[in-house]
């Protein structure tokens, strides 16, 4: 599974609670959102996280 910034930022869109998170990471973080949405895929996507389905499930659309 690659990493799409266009994908992940549809994702983000989708799911309030992954939007709650991207503003929290760039808060405290101070990340750039691009940064920030790479992190999120990192943690919750990526290795049979929560949202991997979902993200991939983007692809057939």
């Amino acid at each position: 599974m690659k990493y799409t910034k266009s994908k992940m930022e549809q994702l983000v869109n989708d799911h309030p609670e992954l939007k709650k998170r991207l503003k929290v990471l760039m808060k405290e973080m101070e990340l750039e959102k691009s940064f920030a949405l790479k992190a999120l895929y990192h943690s919750e996507v990526t290795d049979n996280g929560p949202y991997q389905k979902d993200y991939q499930d983007l692809d057939l659309q």
